[in-house]
């Protein structure tokens, strides 16, 4: 029989009443997080006026709280999204999700009901009236710009030029595309492409689904496993063939690498296969090094550390082949540079440009990859900008939403103060989303990172 306590927890204004509690004890992220994120000022704002008023927060509130976390990745205390995330998807569980939100995260069936008709889909949102019933339909802000589907989507290409088989190379890539290079920026699917077949490098595109992130934002469980599992058991198959495994989109990225490994190391499959004791529990240490884990007492922790977490129902082993095996395009091409495998005659682009590494990039703990690779492109000037905790303030599809819109602008001010400081004549970022808000709000065209490698190697000699 469950007790009291567990029975709390499957309650989704418990769990976030826990972390408001747990937050406010800690207090790190009242200053941390107070220009660069909205769940944590609203957390602090609820906690002093339930202090100062002796009014309990309501559960109306906490589940306003709730839906204002998007999963950036920039807190510092991993339990914190990851009860969010349970919270969010026990109160889907309980309320259900609206169609309109379903549709919106579920890129690759609008894309495919839109890529239909595309001529049509574009002329009916370019007219301004239809346009405006069209974002008053799906709560999408009458100031934000309705995405235009392209005539031709990534998987469409790459299944025209064969990449969707697997064929023989001396270094084959399975490229795990996403959703936004997939279906919205298709240029960035090709660019990648490109880039690696002029290094010699074999890509193959696998059978892939959406990597659920859109779907664990909005708290869909269901769809978001249902993405996972698909993914996973396509995806280990190309490792399995002796496949490198690369994705061009960060936050694909961070998913897979960060978030789909939660807890999956606690598991006793994990353990087992790396011969811990009877009452050891072996981490993976950090920093590697001489000592290549942390080695923890069973015995004290057994009761706290457990793959009980929101992926648990796959299998630990999976999960951590899958994250420790996938890299970013960015990181695998820094590697091949390392082992002077990459093509650096490019032809000159004699431009100022500003890169920023998006939220979800950063927190994969890799550094900048693209830009040594970058600097070696003749006439182009890179200025890094942004800091750790500067954010564009996007969210996936956050800032489109009607309620969201002015609050995503607020967040992401910062950051665009200093990339008009700089002026530049374009911005290069690996991430869409932060495409999409820079596109809204500034006045500079954007790419990503492999749209300038492909566009410096136009026109050079091979």
């Amino acid at each position: 029989m469950n007790s009291p306590e567990s029975k709390d927890q499957t309650i989704p204004q418990k769990i976030i009443r826990s972390v408001v509690e747990l937050c406010t004890d800690c207090d790190t992220c009242r200053t941390l997080m107070d220009q660069d994120c909205l769940f944590f000022p609203e957390l602090y704002r609820l906690w002093d006026q339930e202090k100062e008023s002796g009014v309990s927060i309501s559960e109306t509130q906490l589940r306003r709280l709730a839906d204002l976390c998007t999963l950036c990745g920039l807190c510092p205390c991993p339990k914190i999204p990851a009860d969010i995330m349970e919270a969010k998807s026990r109160y889907i569980d309980r309320e259900g999700l609206p169609l309109t939100i379903r549709l919106l995260t579920d890129v690759p069936r609008l894309a495919r009901m839109c890529g239909t008709f595309p001529k049509l889909v574009n002329a009916l949102q370019s007219n301004k009236s239809i346009s405006l019933l069209l974002k008053r339909v799906t709560h999408v802000h009458p100031e934000r710009q309705l995405i235009m589907f392209p005539e031709q989507n990534f998987f469409q290409w790459a299944a025209e030029r064969g990449l969707t088989s697997r064929k023989k190379g001396e270094r084959n890539a399975a490229y795990f595309v996403g959703c936004s290079a997939g279906y919205l920026f298709p240029q960035v699917g090709r660019a990648t492409v490109e880039v690696l077949e002029r290094n010699g490098v074999t890509v193959y595109v696998p059978s892939q689904q959406c990597c659920g992130m859109p779907h664990l934002a909005e708290g869909n469980r269901n769809a978001t496993l249902a993405c996972v599992r698909s993914n996973t058991g396509n995806l280990l198959t190309s490792i399995e063939a002796g496949d490198d495994l690369i994705c061009s989109c960060p936050t694909c990225g961070y998913f897979m690498k960060n978030l789909l490994k939660e807890k999956a190391y606690y598991s006793d499959a994990y353990q087992h296969s790396v011969n811990s004791g009877e009452d050891e529990l072996r981490m993976p240490h950090p920093s590697h090094g001489d000592k290549k884990y942390r080695i923890l007492k069973k015995s004290i922790f057994r009761n706290i550390l457990n793959d009980d977490g929101y992926f648990s129902s796959i299998d630990p082993m999976s999960r951590i082949n899958l994250a420790e095996q996938i890299s970013d395009a960015g990181e695998y091409l820094a590697r091949l540079l390392a082992e002077e495998r990459v093509n650096i005659r490019f032809s000159s682009i004699t431009e100022r440009m500003v890169y920023f590494a998006p939220c979800h990039q950063r927190e994969q703990k890799m550094g900048r990859p693209y830009l040594e690779l970058l600097g070696q492109i003749p006439g182009l000037t890179i200025d890094s900008i942004g800091g750790g905790i500067d954010c564009c303030g996007m969210g996936g599809n956050f800032g489109f939403k009607t309620d969201f819109h002015e609050k995503s602008l607020i967040i992401g001010k910062p950051l665009m103060e200093k990339i008009r400081k700089k002026a530049p004549q374009a911005i290069i970022t690996d991430c869409m989303s932060c495409r999409l808000q820079f596109n809204h709000v500034l006045p500079y065209p954007v790419f990503h990172p492999m749209e300038i490698l492909a566009r410096a190697y136009q026109n050079a000699s091979s």
